[in-house]
């Protein structure tokens, strides 16, 4: 793959605050719609914060929103919300939340903001960075629209970089002096001049997300099934998702029940940029208890080596599990997760744990909440994977 990232220098190491730290996966989607949706409370059982990162679908962002509201109280306050990255699934149920929770911090990318750095990278040379601005906020349209549900509601607008905090949590990637040459690369922007990408080194792949998406949904049609041991791991290296996923935010803590790693969508690109941050500021990675399966468990955002460097290398078999890998996945999707990643997961020493249609909570500290939850069933090694070339 090359060198992913350019270099980002790396001044003073962050403070991480250690607290209790509450995950909760929502149910998002059903068929193939997937979506996330987080809610995080951290601090003290009597004196918590909240924070919710992601949306997911409308439907979903209503269903947020009342679960909130039934677990916090109907006034309860956010303290943040975070978009990890534009892409609609997780976007579009933050509407709701926007108008009908009261919101401290919004943390969110606006690629239009990013037009006059990012012209050099466009193929079409005769854009002004006003009319690229202008092209970027109307395609991106949605996301602007939660720009201007918090301004009309005075809720402060934040960019999510690396290196920013957000209440418990580190920012561990993107890096904002990359940003500006994924969005090129984005599928609802103009076409990118490649060579020019290429040069900064930055150039995600060669198949664009959309026909990545193509790819998935041509070959889960008559995906057969191929045999799989311990020792015999089929995930491969150099996937390749959509350049929007790579901006994904990653989200890094230390909680008193162990650390916390939320990935959103982030494929290699993002990932890498995230281990290499960590590994700059002296963070320990290799040791999680709580890790999300990124991009609902598809097998273009991970591969044996970004596994081996975020959560070491595989483990013998039957050894006790390290800690835990949520999932977002819709229901009835018999094709995410992939159990090629969920194996992957499993024999670096975490437990799995898929949504699909319930909820998923990790309590780090807080009492368990016991109406409507139940204890995580058994993670088996999937003996039958997908049979890719």
């Amino acid at each position: 793959m090359g060198n992913p990232t350019r270099t980002l220098l790396v001044k003073t190491k962050k403070a991480i605050q250690v607290m209790n730290c509450e995950i909760e996966f929502l149910p998002v989607g059903d068929g193939s719609k997937p979506g996330d949706a987080i809610v995080i409370r951290y601090g003290d059982p009597n004196a918590y914060e909240l924070m919710i990162v992601d949306g997911g679908n409308l439907d979903s962002g209503k269903a947020l929103v009342e679960h909130v509201r039934n677990h916090f109280g109907y006034n309860c306050i956010i303290s943040h919300v975070v978009l990890t990255h534009c892409d609609t699934d997780h976007a579009s149920g933050l509407r709701e939340v926007l108008a009908e929770l009261r919101i401290q911090n919004l943390w969110l990318h606006r690629p239009w903001t990013f037009a006059a750095e990012a012209l050099p990278y466009f193929a079409n040379k005769n854009w002004t960075a006003q009319g690229l601005a202008k092209e970027l906020r109307d395609e991106y349209d949605l996301i602007g629209e939660l720009v201007s549900l918090a301004v009309k509601k005075n809720i402060s607008i934040q960019e999510p970089f690396a290196g920013a905090t957000i209440g418990p949590f580190l920012v561990l990637s993107p890096y904002r002096n990359v940003y500006p040459l994924f969005v090129p690369q984005f599928d609802r922007t103009p076409e990118p001049d490649q060579a020019a990408i290429e040069t900064e080194r930055c150039w995600i792949g060669k198949a664009p997300g959309l026909i990545a998406k193509l790819i998935d949904k041509i070959t889960t049609k008559a995906q057969s099934l191929t045999a799989e041991s311990w020792d015999k791991e089929r995930l491969k290296d150099n996937g390749v998702t959509s350049a929007t996923n790579e901006t994904s935010v990653v989200l890094y803590a230390e909680c008193t029940a162990g650390r916390i790693l939320l990935t959103g969508d982030a494929g290699v690109w993002g990932l890498t940029m995230a281990a290499r941050y960590a590994e700059q500021l002296g963070l320990p990675l290799r040791d999680f208890r709580l890790v999300q399966i990124p991009h609902h468990g598809s097998r273009r955002n991970v591969g044996p080596s970004i596994l081996n460097r975020l959560l070491g290398p595989i483990r013998p078999n039957n050894t006790v599990p390290l800690g835990f890998a949520f999932v977002s996945a819709p229901k009835d999707d018999a094709t995410h997760p992939r159990k090629m990643v969920l194996n992957a997961f499993l024999r670096r020493g975490f437990k799995y744990c898929a949504t699909q249609g319930n909820k998923v909570a990790f309590w780090g500290g807080f009492p368990a909440r016991t109406s409507g939850y139940t204890a995580l069933p058994p993670a088996p090694f999937n003996t039958q994977v997908e049979d890719y070339d």
